[in-house]
This record gives structure tokens, sequence and C-alpha cells, in this order.
């Protein structure tokens, strides 16, 4: 009966016995149905990390063609000024001038020519002479620069020496004329004499053959006398011109 007994509680402690273990082992510091704190990890997990802001590149302006900003100044109000370009709603002289004499160059056929006293101021051995251009047309027009001049002889324009050096130190604004008006140049002559015969080889001259600037026609201005006797020779330079001038 005794061993009866013992088989009968054996069962009852054991489970008793588990029980009490159980609860030990969930006791009141760590409860079984709570739920222990999550240890942070050492980085962020991928569910939490943090994206960096995505960065929308802004575009940066592209600069307007140069031809596009003189446009855009040009027609600004009130005579505006850009970098390099300049706009005041005037016409200055210089321009005004060019823009008549690429429109109302004066035509060989509207001048007419002669001469006339060139004032002092030559060298020994050189006269001055002036060579005046007469505007006998209808209109308006313009000359600039230094006409071409030579003797001719022969009694049918054939041209006998060099022709004109020009003094390009002279001015040489472009020039207005008017119906009836008149310009000059100054020719200075180196006498024939300054040279002897064999070097100069002395010719009489008719005239001069004059070519107005800008003009591939001449015109025929008479001229006579010992002044004017010419070189033939090539190695000779009688002559020198000024631009054309007022007067």
């Amino acid at each position: 009966m005794t061993t009866h007994l013992a088989r009968s509680i054996l069962p009852t402690i054991t489970v008793a016995a588990l029980a009490v273990a159980l609860t030990g082992c969930a006791g009141p510091g760590s409860p079984a149905s709570s739920t222990a704190p999550s240890t942070p990890s050492a980085g962020p997990s991928a569910s939490t990390q943090t994206t960096p802001p995505t960065v929308t590149p802004t575009p940066t302006p592209t600069p307007a063609p140069a031809s596009a900003a003189s446009g855009a100044a040009a027609s600004a109000p009130g005579g505006s000024t850009s970098a390099g370009s300049t706009s005041t709603g005037r016409t200055s002289a210089g321009s005004a001038s060019g823009s008549a004499a690429s429109g109302s160059r004066c035509a060989t056929a509207q001048l007419t020519g002669s001469i006339a006293d060139g004032g002092g101021g030559a060298s020994a051995g050189a006269q001055r002479v002036a060579i005046v251009l007469r505007n006998t047309g209808a209109r308006a027009c313009t000359l600039q620069g230094w006409p071409g001049v030579s003797f001719v002889g022969g009694g049918n324009g054939t041209q006998i020496g060099n022709p004109a050096t020009l003094d390009r130190a002279t001015p040489h604004p472009t020039l207005s004329i008017r119906p009836g008006g008149e310009v000059q140049a100054i020719v200075t002559v180196e006498a024939a004499g300054n040279w002897d015969s064999a070097t100069c080889h002395p010719r009489v001259t008719d005239g001069f053959r004059v070519i107005p600037p800008g003009s591939r026609q001449s015109l025929f201005v008479g001229a006579s006398g010992s002044l004017f006797e010419s070189c033939a020779s090539t190695s000779v330079h009688q002559l020198t011109t000024s631009a054309l001038a007022v007067f």
C-alpha cells in the first residue's frame, strides 16, 4: 500500500516541482507575457534607415548669343549703351560723311578741271600749282582723297614720266561739293632743269591728266609754258600732290 501511495503522489510532486521551476524562470523581473525591449542594433535597420534627400540640379541659364544681346541693346529706347556698342540716337560726322560718300560720289563726267596759283611754300627749283575740280552737275556730290595726276603730251594724251607721288601727310576729309562748287589739290612741280638732260629726257607737255579719287576715268587739264616742261625718264619724280581740300 505504501508503494501504491508513493506511486500515486510522485506524479503530483513532479508536476508541482515543474510548475515552480517554470514560475521561477518567468519571475517578476521578466514576465513571460511581456516582450523584452529590443536592443538597438549598431546601425539603422533596412526599414528605418534614413535616405538622403534627392537633390535636383538647377539648370544653369545659357548665356544669350552676342547677336541677340546686341539686338536687344539696340532696340532699347533712349539710346541705351551696351558693352562694345553704343546707340546714342545720333549719327557721328564721320559716319554721315562715309555714307554720303558711298552713295553720292562725284562722277568724272560732272567735273571740269582748271589750273590756278598754288601759293608759295615750294622749295627752290619747284613751283606749286592748284588743280581745281568744279562740280558742273545738277546735284551735290562728294570727293575724298588724292587725285591721280600726271603730265601728258603729244597732242593725244600720252603720259609723260611718272605720275605724282601722293602726299599722305595731308588731311583727306570727305568733301561735299554743291552744284557750281569747287575743291582743289595742290601739286608741287619740280623744275625739269633740276636734272641734266641725259637724266631727265625733257619733253614739252600739253597739260595734266587728272583722275578724281575713286574713279577710273580721267579728265584733261590744259597747261603750257616752261613751268610745265616734264621729264620723260621714269627715274625722275617731278610731281607731288596733296589730297583734295576746300579753299
